[in-house]
């Protein structure tokens, strides 16, 4: 079977779009006309426009785009339209040709009877486990329209936690990468001059230049080399995170960061209380929920602690104590699951507690912040202040290194 992307007018003149599996192109032809549509174009899906279209990643399809897409549908489900007529209508507008090809492969599944949930599965990159479960529990209990708002809400608090995340990374990467072009250029043009011009004067440098020139020198020299050591020195890194050890070892580093440890502790207490109030909301299973909960972190040490909490919940304890038995998780958060297990209010009491953890997040980033702006101003003016005096100081003893 292959697959054939068809355009074609119905009666009244109507443009039809879709996708189609079949033998050959004239299978999907007569089809269509059985159908009562005039074919306009069918053209076969080719393995590289499969490839490059039918497994999109995240990075090709953002959670914003995936977040007005779920708007849209919604909207469409409350109005009374039927889910493959809001799938083609908001396919027609979609300007992104991965999402707009997922739109319409959910389409053509749906019409032919399969279910929203298990077309949504066969885009994992795209549609991870906890959307597909949000999905299927909505249409197992027949409100397909309130699944898709809940996941409409997912995606806009991972777009959002995304972009606080990126926000605080992004400043001091560009001014650790500004930095570095300076010193480049620095060394690459300005200092090269000055040298030809202490040539030219003769005489004794003072010694902090002297010390500087040296550095410079074997920083020139050894280039090569220096370059070779940090490249042999991240490839190491990256093998050795591909190792079950190494993995482990580059998980644990990353929580005990100052600062950026904190960071990605609460930010994954954040995503497991959206993500549990969620889900339990829409009426899956607490087993289920931290089956995909284990999957959505890439670290070990949050994937253990979550695993073990659904080993302990099998043996017969409560969330809370499930919880409290791994070591990770924040006391707060424990005792917040407690009371929500208490009261029979287990989602409302997550929600909250997600807020509390987001706000935590922002104090975070805002700390970061303050204190990494200075420190990065005071490393550049460090810097550019070493490289000055050891220019300029000759200058400055002109007549001392004349005679």
């Amino acid at each position: 079977m292959k697959s054939y992307k068809y355009i074609a007018r119905d009666s009244a003149g109507a443009r039809r779009e879709g996708l189609s599996q079949a033998i050959s192109a004239n299978d999907v032809l007569a089809w269509l006309r059985e159908q009562g549509l005039t074919p306009v174009s069918v053209n076969e899906m080719t393995a590289a426009i499969q490839q490059g279209m039918g497994r999109p990643h995240r990075k090709s399809v953002k959670s914003a785009d995936l977040a007005a897409v779920c708007w849209q549908l919604t909207t469409m489900l409350e109005g009374g339209i039927a889910i493959t007529v809001a799938l083609d209508t908001i396919a027609e507008d979609v300007e992104n040709l991965p999402l707009q090809y997922i739109l319409e492969y959910i389409s053509e599944k749906v019409k032919k009877g399969t279910p929203v949930s298990e077309a949504m599965s066969a885009f994992p990159r795209v549609f991870n486990r906890l959307c597909c479960a949000i999905i299927l529990a909505g249409e197992t209990g027949g409100n397909l329209a309130e699944a898709v708002t809940k996941l409409a809400n997912y995606f806009d608090n991972r777009d959002k936690l995304a972009k606080k995340i990126k926000g605080a990374l992004a400043y001091p990467i560009f001014v650790c990468v500004f930095i570095v072009l300076i010193v480049t250029f620095i060394m690459a043009f300005i200092i090269p001059r000055f040298r030809t011009i202490f040539d030219q004067l003769g005489g004794r440098l003072p010694a902090f230049t002297r010390g500087f020139m040296a550095l410079y020198d074997w920083l020139v020299h050894n280039i090569i080399f220096i370059v070779g050591a940090v490249f042999l020195f991240v490839v190491f890194c990256v093998i050795l995170s591909r190792t079950k050890r190494g993995h482990y070892l580059f998980s644990r580093i990353a929580l005990v960061l100052p600062l950026f440890g904190k960071l990605i502790r609460q930010a994954f207490v954040a995503t497991l209380c959206r993500t549990t109030a969620t889900l339990m909301s829409a009426g899956v299973s607490i087993l289920e929920v931290l089956d995909i909960l284990a999957e959505m972190s890439s670290n070990d040490i949050i994937k253990a602690a979550v695993v073990k909490t659904r080993d302990n919940v099998v043996g017969g304890s409560n969330i809370s104590l499930g919880m409290a038995g791994t070591g990770f998780f924040p006391n707060m958060l424990v005792k917040m699951v407690q009371v929500g297990e208490e009261s029979g209010s287990l989602p409302a009491v997550l929600e909250k507690t997600a807020e509390h953890y987001e706000r935590k997040i922002d104090s975070i980033i805002s700390t970061m912040m303050t204190l990494i702006e200075p420190i990065l101003i005071v490393t550049i003016g460090a810097i550019v202040l070493v490289m000055l005096l050891a220019m300029y100081l000759p200058i400055f003893t002109m007549g001392d290194v004349v005679k």
